[in-house]
């Protein structure tokens, strides 16, 4: 079979630029007073609107040529006026393009702790588009109930997956700091920001487990299960699915061993090897979450019994 790779490309671009920055608009309101200081906050947020402005440009030419079966080259303005006009793909890149528009807007006016509101608007305008990407996978092409509740999980899925990338990636902008810049006020700021992780993180975990049956069921169902070994589908979807345990398992070290160790550390004020074992435990983390938006991006192209080859 012929992979569309500038697809596959496209669509993992655009995942992992907008859970990036939507999860990590969120962790910021939830974080410990003083974390927003400690990051870049508005250049992240506003270069991710950017880029996923111009991502979803990109992803509408694409889409559109798959859909006249034309090449790139050939796609013409009123082609693409009807895909953005006449189709549920059309309507949902329109509000993540305006979504997009405001959280640049939003985000641009964020100026240090003070600014709960324009995060709070950039977070919730990044959302909405992170929920658009729902209507270019297999949760859109259902009717009826069925339909909506596909989407709704979907939609639940990606949403619990930002939270959860764009977090890894302000944990690691709080533990990835020089040690020449770390202080114990530092250390005790960035226990407090993984404590309080911690429950945001069960969280996550259990609405993309509950979510992830849901979908699973709809789109494999309990007679396609035997054959998923059988299938590029099913090989990446269990590629998926494990990479996925090993995130949990690494979340659990850093939950109940990693986290508790920099606190008894950091009431000395020194703490350079419990930083050092939650940097390569959350960066390794932060590399699965990144290889499982692949595969998802890949995923989405396929049909559930996509033979191998």
């Amino acid at each position: 079979m012929t992979v569309d790779w500038a697809g596959v490309a496209v669509r993992f671009a655009l995942y992992l630029d907008l859970m990036l920055a939507c999860g990590l608009a969120a962790f910021t309101l939830t974080a410990p007073t003083g974390t927003a200081r400690k990051m870049p906050l508005r250049t992240v947020l506003v270069a991710c609107g950017c880029l996923g402005l111009f991502l979803s440009a990109g992803g509408l030419l694409i889409v559109t040529a798959a859909m006249a079966g034309t090449a790139l080259t050939e796609v013409d303005r009123e082609t693409l006026t009807m895909i953005v006009d006449e189709t549920p793909y059309g309507a949902a890149w329109t509000i993540r393009m305006v979504a997009l528009v405001l959280a640049v807007g939003s985000a641009s006016t964020i100026r240090g702790e003070s600014s709960r509101v324009p995060v709070a608007a950039s977070a919730a305008a990044l959302a909405l588009a992170v929920a658009t990407l729902a209507w270019g996978g297999h949760g859109a092409m259902s009717d009826g109930a069925i339909g909506i509740l596909h989407l709704g999980a979907d939609i639940a899925h990606l949403l619990a997956a930002a939270v959860w990338m764009g977090s890894l990636l302000g944990l690691l902008l709080l533990v990835a700091r020089p040690a020449a810049r770390i202080d114990a006020g530092h250390l005790d700021l960035s226990w407090r920001a993984l404590h309080g992780f911690s429950r945001t993180g069960m969280a996550a975990v259990a609405i993309i487990v509950l979510t992830g049956v849901v979908n699973g069921w709809l789109i494999v169902g309990p007679n396609g299960l035997p054959s998923l070994p059988s299938t590029l589908y099913g090989q990446l979807l269990l590629a998926k699915l494990g990479a996925f345990a090993a995130m949990v398992a690494l979340a659990s070290l850093n939950r109940f061993r990693l986290t508790p160790a920099l606190r008894s550390a950091a009431s000395s004020g020194a703490a350079t090897r419990e930083l050092g074992a939650l940097r390569a435990s959350l960066a390794f983390e932060a590399t699965l979450g990144i290889a499982i938006l692949a595969l998802v991006a890949w995923l989405g192209t396929l049909e559930p019994g996509a033979a191998t080859g």
